[in-house]
């Protein structure tokens, strides 16, 4: 598994097997092969209006939908996107069907994203460490800060390497910010971790699991073990000062 598909998150199918479909995720690019079964195919001016339209995106951990269609109940997970959603009524369209939100879904406004950020990575505090993860079921260290800047309507990409692309470089870990990006990497120089500055000297990332640990110029410095887990090399900043 190289990621997961979150619930109304549409994609352009590339190739078709005999199960399986290999589909670009709108979102982020990122192309994998799906089953057959977990897709609703979508009319060409439906996807068309999709491109122009900023999604509402659900930050509870966990939000009952209902369909309009069939009254059948089931549960989506944090980050997922309402298409044509109606606050009036707290519904949204997937092509033909209707569906009710049952619960929250909010949208961070600019001045508050940072705090927005830290408080939506406490909702995945203690989710299991799953490599292609994006839900708290189970997810990765990318797939968790892609997760959070997308609930705050900012769009990433899917991998740590990707990632420590975008956004202003700077030196020192004591100029952090919440809802800075620090980057991790090998022995080889390659990225491969990332976390969410949490506050001044602490970090939240998915290493076994999401937690919090202490931040230095040297790393992070796991709490648990008394140990340096990961050795910085980068923060990026994304949301201007």
């Amino acid at each position: 598994m190289v990621t997961q598909i979150l619930f109304g998150e549409y994609f352009e199918v590339l190739e078709e097997a005999e199960k399986w479909c290999r589909v670009k995720l709108a979102f982020d690019g990122y192309e994998g092969w799906v089953d057959k079964k977990m897709i609703t195919p979508l009319p060409i001016d439906i996807a068309d209006k999709l491109k122009t339209e900023i999604p509402a995106v659900t930050t509870a951990s966990f939000n009952i939908v209902q369909s309009k269609n069939s009254y059948h109940n089931f549960l989506i997970v944090a980050g997922s996107s309402l298409p044509f959603f109606n606050p009036a009524d707290n519904t949204f369209k997937i092509g033909d069907s209707t569906y009710v939100l049952h619960g929250n879904n909010l949208a961070a406004h600019p001045s508050v994203i940072r705090s927005a950020l830290v408080e939506y990575g406490m909702n995945y505090f203690n989710a299991p460490y799953l490599w292609g993860g994006r839900s708290p079921f189970g997810i990765d260290c990318s797939g968790l800060v892609q997760n959070l800047y997308k609930m705050c309507g900012i769009t990433i990409p899917r991998d740590a390497s990707e990632q420590v692309k975008t956004g202003e470089f700077f030196s020192f870990v004591e100029e952090a910010l919440p809802g800075d990006l620090a980057f991790f990497d090998n022995e080889e120089g390659a990225i491969t971790h990332v976390g969410l500055i949490w506050e001044k000297g602490r970090i939240i990332h998915a290493s076994g699991q999401v937690r919090i640990d202490r931040i230095d110029h040297n790393g992070i410095f796991n709490v648990d073990t008394k140990q340096y887990s990961h050795k910085l090399r980068i923060i990026k900043r994304i949301i201007p000062v």
